[in-house]
């Protein structure tokens, strides 16, 4: 399974247009950005405000989209043994149902795999 790479770098590494791997907490844990934010240099300019010194940024992917296509298809199948006793055409198990679209959004995503 691919996995995202991501590193801690100094707030002086960090340029306009990076993307946080994590959520970015302050001093007394609250998120001051969610992960997957795109930095701006707005942002980093008021990060020393907040006690900010290192940020945990996303590595650029370098898996080929042979290799996308190949986990995405690892992770649906897991998905489809995982909640293969239920069945899809029933509205009895709506709840069911609902966690296995919210599931299958986080763990394969609906972007195309490009």
């Amino acid at each position: 399974m691919i996995t995202a790479k991501y590193q801690h770098l100094a707030l002086a590494q960090v340029q306009p247009g990076m993307i946080l791997s994590h959520e970015l907490l302050d001093l007394q844990g609250h998120v001051l950005l969610p992960r997957g934010t795109t930095l701006t240099q707005k942002m980093l300019t008021a990060m020393p405000h907040h006690g900010i010194e290192m940020l945990p940024i996303l590595e650029p992917e370098t898996a080929s989209k042979e290799e996308r296509t190949a986990d995405r298809e690892r992770r649906q199948q897991r998905l489809a043994r995982l909640f293969r006793k239920m069945d899809p055409a029933s509205d009895g198990d709506w709840a069911t149902a609902q966690l296995q679209r919210f599931v299958a959004d986080f763990c394969v995503g609906t972007e195309s795999p490009e």
